[in-house]
C-alpha cells in the first residue's frame, strides 16, 4: 500500500475558516506536519491545527521559511525538511501537511510534494483546498473582488515592485501579496497609476493582532511580512455595467 501525503489549507489564521473537508483530513492523518522556521517559534498553520487535533500528533518540521536571500541555505533545509517527511511516510499510511492560505497558492506543499516523488517514489499526493488571505480580506473589508467580465490579478512582491506596477497599469482587480517589506514602493506604484483610493491592506487576519487599514493610509513604514492588498478594478457604469 502507497502511503499518502495530505497538502491541507487551513486558512489566513482564523481557526473557523478551515474547511470541514480540511479539519477531517487533519484529523484522519496519522501525523499533521507543520513548517516552523529555524527559530522554532509556532507559526499559524501550528497554532490552527491544534484548534482541531492533540499537541502529540503534530510534528513541526524547519523549512528556513525565513531564509530570502541565501539559496544554497534555503535549499539545503528544503532538503532536510524533505528527508524528514519521508521518514513519516515510510512509517505512517497517512501524512497531513498543514499550509496556511491554500496548498497550491504560493505553498511551500508544493516544494515539499517534489521531494517526496523523488525520495518515496509512488507516494499518493493530494490537496484540501483552504481559504485564501486574499478572500478572507475581501470579506473583512468589504472589497469585491470581481464582477462581470473583469480578470483578477495576483502579485507577489516578492518578484519586486514593477510587476505590481506593471499589473497595477492593466485592468480589473489586482492582489498583492507578501508586501509588507516593499511598503513604500507599494504605495508609490499605487499613487502613480492612480489606484490608491480604494485600495485597501490588511495583515494577521482573524488574529488578536488583525490590522485592516485603506492603503492610503500606507506611510512607507515596514508592514508584517505576510501583508495583503487588494485594488479593486476601476468601476463605472452602475450596477453590472461590467457584464
Amino acid at each position: 500500500m502507497s502511503s499518502r501525503l495530505v497538502g491541507v489549507g487551513v486558512g489566513p489564521g482564523d481557526p473557523e475558516l478551515v474547511t470541514v473537508k480540511g479539519v477531517n483530513a487533519l484529523r484522519e492523518a496519522d501525523v499533521v506536519v507543520v513548517p516552523v522556521m529555524d527559530t522554532m517559534e509556532r507559526g499559524r498553520a501550528e497554532a490552527t491545527v491544534l484548534h482541531y487535533v492533540p499537541g502529540e500528533k503534530v510534528v513541526r518540521v524547519v523549512f528556513a521559511l525565513n531564509e530570502r536571500s541565501d539559496r544554497g541555505r534555503r535549499e539545503a533545509a528544503w532538503d532536510a525538511a524533505g528527508a524528514r517527511v519521508a521518514e513519516l511516510l515510510r512509517e505512517y499510511d497517512a501524512v497531513a501537511f498543514a499550509t496556511i492560505g491554500d496548498p497550491n497558492v504560493y505553498s511551500t506543499f508544493t516544494y515539499l510534494a517534489q521531494t517526496i516523488a523523488e525520495l518515496v517514489p509512488g507516494t499518493v499526493v493530494e490537496t484540501v483546498p483552504g481559504i485564501t488571505a486574499m478572500q478572507d480580506l475581501a470579506a473583512r473589508s468589504g472589497a469585491v473582488l470581481t464582477e462581470g467580465t473583469e480578470p483578477l490579478t495576483l502579485v507577489p512582491v516578492t518578484a519586486g515592485a514593477t510587476v505590481l506596477k506593471e499589473a497595477l497599469a492593466g485592468p480589473g482587480t489586482v492582489v498583492a501579496y507578501k508586501f509588507g517589506r516593499q511598503a513604500h514602493e507599494v504605495a508609490v506604484a499605487l499613487r502613480e497609476t492612480g489606484r490608491i483610493e480604494d485600495a485597501v491592506w490588511g495583515s494577521a487576519l482573524g488574529l488578536t493582532e488583525e490590522s485592516i487599514r485603506p492603503a492610503a493610509d500606507l506611510d512607507g513604514a515596514p508592514l508584517p511580512y505576510l501583508s495583503t492588498l487588494i485594488a479593486p478594478a476601476r468601476r463605472e457604469g452602475g450596477r453590472g455595467g461590467k457584464l
